[in-house]
């Protein structure tokens, strides 16, 4: 009844997996596409773009006509004057009236036009801005992308190495009974299988840990199971670094958010330089009064021209002039320290790349010797010359050869992919 049973079970469990649709295929440029469609990152860092390209609108708008319209009603006891609060009393008279008041900024010297200058270019600062959001999504998708691939072909090489070990551990049984080995071997293979298990549930977990990272690169709230294709072709990195740094300058984002910054600093501390200037404005109203007292006219008209010429307010002009000027030159070192970054991050992620690239020739010859050691050792505890140690370490040896071959491979994909990045060529 338990055989039935067991049989029965495992026939269901396959044809529930039958039934299951088979995982979606997902290529590096379509996890990509996905990360920047779905990632929260880049619609918060558009929203800040769009925000601030508003900004230089609004300061513009100080430089427009303002035209408005007013509503006056008032009823007062007769003869009232405000006399509290002032220096002056005005009459107030009854009346109801209509009017428009328009109101013209006529010179200030340039400094509305370098505020909105300045204003433009933090917008544009903040554009580059999200393209280097781009980028760090995209090289957090490809890395991501790369450690999957790497887990799975480590966990591969654990369900082979566990297959290998099985197969010995069989075959040791067999000579255990037949009192052509001893139960020492027997004990040697049986933990030769059970480390190869335990390096399957290790291996596994990692899988499992890399596709939560990826889902989460990708902006996917929940998790999907993709079946991830390897298109990547392990070619060296042939670039001259001199030209590289000066690429990665001339490309990088960052820097050219950086070099904005600088500009906007430098157009509002020419903007800060006018704030002595006087400021000349135009305003005129007019207005009609269906109701009022007899001692007024029913409509008046009046026009004139406003000149503030700031003499003194407690030298608040001299400083906002002085901390416009350390702020710009605090952008202009900004913007050379961060140059003197990104000579240094291509530097050492081509030097990363080009070892990487190195070590997947050593592993495949880690590997070809390590198997050609194991075909050795297998032959001589066949023939009765070696232990069952020098056999388990030998499987141990080709076991880190082929793990180390596998990730040496996704190792250097991700690193070229660091490059790029560096680069600024995710954009």
């Amino acid at each position: 009844m338990r055989i039935r049973f067991a049989i029965v079970a495992v026939v269901f469990v396959s044809a529930m997996r039958a039934q299951l649709p088979a995982p979606e295929k997902l290529t590096l440029q379509q996890a990509e596409a996905l990360a920047l469609n779905n990632h929260p990152r880049i619609s918060a860092a558009r929203n800040r773009a769009d925000a601030a390209a508003q900004i230089p609108i609004e300061i513009r708008a100080d430089a427009l006509p303002t035209l408005s319209a007013n509503f006056t009603a008032a009823a007062a006891l007769d003869r009232s004057r405000v006399a509290a609060g002032g220096l002056n009393n005005p009459i107030i008279y009854d009346r109801v009236a209509v009017g428009t008041t328009l109101s013209q900024v006529l010179a200030d010297f340039g400094r509305n036009r370098d505020l909105v200058s300045s204003a433009r270019s933090r917008a544009d600062a903040l554009k580059q801005l999200t393209e280097a959001t781009r980028g760090d999504i995209v090289v957090q998708v490809d890395r991501s992308f790369y450690t999957v691939l790497r887990a799975r072909a480590r966990l591969s090489v654990a369900e082979k190495t566990l297959t290998a070990r099985q197969l010995v551990n069989d075959r040791v049984s067999v000579l255990v009974k037949n009192s052509l080995r001893s139960t020492l071997d027997l004990s040697f293979a049986a933990v030769n299988v059970a480390e190869a298990k335990l390096l399957i549930e290790v291996e596994r977990n990692d899988v499992q840990a890399a596709q939560a990272v990826l889902q989460a690169a990708m902006g996917l709230p929940n998790q999907s199971e993709y079946e991830l294709v390897d298109e990547g072709t392990v070619a060296p990195v042939a670039e001259d670094l001199v030209t590289m740094m000066q690429q990665a300058i001339a490309q990088r984002p960052e820097l050219a958010t950086l070099r904005l910054d600088s500009t906007a600093a430098a157009q509002f501390a020419k903007a800060e330089s006018h704030l002595g200037m006087p400021i000349i404005s135009g305003v005129g109203t007019m207005g009609v009064m269906p109701t009022h007292d007899t001692t007024i006219r029913g409509n008046y008209a009046a026009a004139g021209v406003i000149v503030n010429v700031p003499v003194f307010n407690g030298h608040a002009y001299a400083a906002r002039k002085a901390e416009a000027g350390l702020q710009l030159r605090a952008a202009e070192n900004r913007l050379k320290d961060a140059e003197l970054q990104v000579a240094r991050d291509v530097r050492l992620s081509y030097l990363n790349a080009l070892s990487a690239f190195q070590r997947v020739g050593l592993t495949a010859q880690l590997q070809e010797q390590a198997l050609l050691a194991l075909d050795l050792a297998q032959a001589r505890y066949d023939l009765g010359l070696s232990t069952i140690v020098e056999l388990s370490q030998a499987h141990l040896t080709v076991t880190n050869a082929e793990l180390a071959g596998a990730s040496a491979r996704y190792e250097y994909l991700g690193r070229r992919a660091e490059l790029r990045y560096q680069l600024g060529a995710n954009r």
